[in-house]
C-alpha cells in the first residue's frame, strides 16, 4: 500500500466584481477496492454552500453556490489517500476474451452498449489505417498484448505537449499534429478501441510524477477498456504502460468533455485569468 497526499488549487482571477453562478466540482478521488481516502477537504473562497451528489457514472460531484459577489475564486481540493494497485498485471480474463478477437457476452453488450460507439465512418476508416501500423487483422494476439501495444505506439510515435486550451482535439489532428495533451492521446486510444470493438472510457485524475522542467503538476487523463473477467482496466498512452498505483482516478465518462474537474459560469466583465496547480506526494 503507498500513500500519496493530493493538493489542487485552481484560482480565477477576475477583471471587476462578478456574480457567481453553480459550479460543479469533480475533484475527489474514486474510492473502491483499489484506493481508499483517509481525508479529504474542500475550501473554497468566497464562501459557498455545497451540495455532494453521484452521478449516473458513480463519480463524486460537488454542486457549489455562492452569494457574494467577488473578483477572485479560489477552489483548494486536499485529500489523502491509499493506493492498493500496486501489481497492476495481476488480474484473470476470461478464457473466451484472453484472445483477440472476441465478442462480449449479450447481457454485458447491454451494459456497455455505450461505451463502444462506433466513429464516423471517415474517421473510423483512418484509425484502422493507423491501427494497421501496430496490428494486422487476422493476426493471432492476446488482447491486453494489443492494447499494451496501442498505448506503447501512440507514446513512442507522438509527441506530448501540454495544451492549455480546453476541449479535446478530434482524431484527425492528434495524427495529423502527431501532438496531443494526454486527454487528447487518451481520446485517441479510446476510439480505436472502440473500432476493435472494445468498450472503453475516458478518465480523469493525477498522476504522481517527479517534477521536471516540462511536469509543473497538472491533472492527467487516461483510458479504460473492459476486459470479461477482470473489469475496467486502464492504459496510459502519454507514458505508453498499463494503469498503476501512480495513477489517481477522480472521475470517469463515456465522453472526454463530461468530467472537467471544475466547471461553473459568472456574470460581469468578461476578462478572467486562470491559475492552476496540482502536487501529488508520496507520503510514509
Amino acid at each position: 500500500m503507498q500513500r500519496y497526499k493530493i493538493l489542487h488549487r485552481t484560482y480565477y482571477n477576475f477583471s471587476g466584481v462578478v456574480t457567481l453562478g453553480p459550479h460543479t466540482l469533480m475533484l475527489r478521488p474514486r474510492e473502491d477496492h483499489e484506493l481508499r481516502i483517509e481525508s479529504s477537504s474542500l475550501t473554497i473562497t468566497p464562501a459557498a454552500t455545497l451540495l455532494w451528489r453521484r452521478d449516473v457514472e458513480g463519480n463524486s460531484v460537488a454542486l457549489a453556490t455562492f452569494d457574494t459577489p467577488t473578483d477572485q475564486l479560489l477552489i483548494e481540493s486536499k485529500a489523502m489517500i491509499q493506493q492498493y494497485n500496486e501489481q497492476p498485471l495481476k488480474f484473470l480474463v476470461e478464457d473466451y476474451a484472453i484472445h483477440y478477437p472476441f465478442r462480449y457476452l449479450p447481457d454485458d453488450r447491454v451494459l456497455l452498449s455505450p461505451y463502444l460507439t462506433l466513429p464516423e465512418d471517415r474517421r473510423r476508416k483512418r484509425l484502422d489505417e493507423w491501427m494497421a501500423n501496430f496490428w494486422k487483422p487476422g493476426e493471432a494476439i492476446q488482447t491486453y498484448t494489443l492494447l499494451q501495444r496501442m498505448a506503447a505506439y501512440i507514446f513512442k510515435n507522438l509527441s506530448y505537449r501540454i495544451r492549455e486550451e480546453p476541449g479535446v482535439q478530434s482524431v484527425e489532428e492528434t495524427l495529423a499534429l502527431r501532438t496531443g495533451s494526454c486527454r487528447d492521446f487518451a481520446a485517441l486510444f479510446m476510439q480505436s478501441a472502440h473500432c476493435l470493438g472494445l468498450a472503453s472510457r475516458f478518465v480523469s485524475g493525477y498522476l504522481y510524477a517527479l517534477p521536471s522542467t516540462t511536469d509543473f503538476g497538472a491533472t492527467h487523463a487516461w483510458a479504460e477498456v473492459y476486459l470479461p473477467g477482470a473489469g475496467w482496466k486502464g492504459f496510459d498512452p502519454t507514458i505508453g504502460k498499463i494503469v498503476g498505483a501512480d495513477h489517481i482516478a477522480v472521475a470517469v465518462a463515456r465522453l472526454p468533455e463530461s468530467v472537467p474537474p471544475i466547471a461553473g459560469s459568472f456574470v460581469g466583465p468578461p476578462e478572467a485569468s486562470l491559475d492552476v496547480g496540482v502536487w501529488v506526494t508520496k507520503e510514509a
